[in-house]
């Protein structure tokens, strides 16, 4: 739904389309993430981890950091339909490419950071931090696989100045050089002989990025049993959620399946070439529903501004319009066409939907950072 509604190809059954899920299909998160056996977290790690996430030195311009695209005050992603990552100045809807410019714009709206720690997490299955599915396409696994490829990648981080194999050794390089970081590595990390490394440096920011969590939304207060937690119409909202179909792929913990799916959602216009997904056909990860409030706009392409028109979206392909001319009527998940969404429920499943989200979670931004570059980059 927020919506990519299969790693599996194969079309659901009759009986899978014509099941409606029931409260029992959702959720409560943990109150706490779960920690990969290879990368326990230490407030060391985390407090390393912090300083890195804030700091361009990490791109090969040193202009851009995580948190360029990963905004505290955006849930930890940003308000732009998709990012603008090297050779960009500004915040939010102001930021903008730098003349002369030959960076593509990032290829696909900015998720957030918030609760990927929970990614993967599903009811009554064992959880496996390091294997947890990461961004639209589910190229990495676990967030310490996920941490390195921004730094890999051209528009993101990389910019033109390295290769996408010589960057990473770059960086080291780099923080190696700084006698702050020499000693944070090696507090972190005191096991190792070679404390600044690679590795290192994923498990640090991992470690930082699970301390990002927001589990405490009134829809959890209401399943750990506090019955008035949500208010009449948002139970009602609920309720047009499951019967809808929405829950087909928006189940969970994390409201997500964590499989792709096809939808025809349509193309961003800051890319020349149109996004074919993880599988060539058009598929993309069912993305969180939780605390959407901070999180639009919406879809990987970013082309919807608002819960309403996502909605409507589901209405029209349940309805036979397509909106992205290289998606058909036959590749379009049957799971989305099979929906029964109307103008009527929108209201209310928006309305429910407003119960998932947690504005309790740490925005606090580092003074400064030991490279001595501008906090969160230009």
């Amino acid at each position: 739904m927020l919506w990519a509604c299969s790693g599996e190809r194969n079309a659901p059954s009759e009986k899978e389309e014509e099941r409606v899920e029931t409260i029992a299909d959702l959720g409560a998160l943990p109150l706490k993430a779960v920690d990969p056996a290879d990368n326990p977290s230490t407030p060391e790690k985390v407090a390393l981890g912090r300083l890195l996430f804030f700091d361009p030195v990490l791109s090969g311009n040193k202009d851009v950091s995580c948190a360029t695209c990963h905004q505290p005050e955006f849930n930890y992603a940003e308000f732009l339909e998709t990012s603008i990552g090297v050779n960009g100045v500004g915040r939010g809807q102001s930021r903008r490419f730098v003349d002369p410019n030959d960076i593509p714009f990032v290829k696909r709206n900015s998720q957030s950071v918030l609760n990927t720690a929970f990614n993967g997490l599903r009811n009554n299955e064992e959880y496996d931090p390091a294997s947890a599915p990461m961004f639209w396409d589910m190229r990495a696994k676990g967030l310490e696989q996920q941490a390195l490829e921004p730094i890999r990648t051209l528009e993101e981080m990389r910019g033109n100045g390295f290769h996408e194999t010589g960057i990473l050794d770059e960086v080291v390089i780099r923080l190696s050089k700084i006698p702050e970081y020499r000693r944070l590595f090696a507090v972190a990390f005191p096991a190792e002989q070679s404390p600044v490394s690679q590795l290192s440096l994923a498990r640090a920011l991992a470690a930082y990025e699970r301390t990002l969590i927001a589990t405490n939304t009134r829809f959890d207060q209401y399943m750990r049993g506090d019955s008035n937690a949500l208010s009449t119409g948002e139970k009602e909202g609920m309720n047009a959620f499951l019967v809808t179909g929405c829950a087909k792929c928006h189940s969970g913990p994390m409201f997500s399946d964590f499989k792709l799916h096809t939808l025809g959602v349509p193309d961003t216009e800051n890319r020349k070439e149109s996004d074919s997904g993880a599988d060539k056909k058009y598929g993309f990860r069912t993305p969180t529903l939780r605390n959407l409030r901070f999180t639009g706009p919406y879809m990987h392409s970013g082309k919807f501004a608002t819960l309403d028109q996502v909605l409507m979206f589901y209405e029209d392909i349940a309805g036979g319009k397509l909106l992205n001319p290289y998606v058909k009527e036959g590749q379009v998940d049957p799971l989305a066409t099979h929906m029964d969404v109307n103008f009527k429920d929108i209201s209310r499943i928006v309305e429910f939907l407003n119960t998932l989200n947690d504005d309790s979670f740490d925005k606090s931004v580092p003074e400064s950072v030991p490279s001595g570059l501008p906090v969160m980059g230009r």
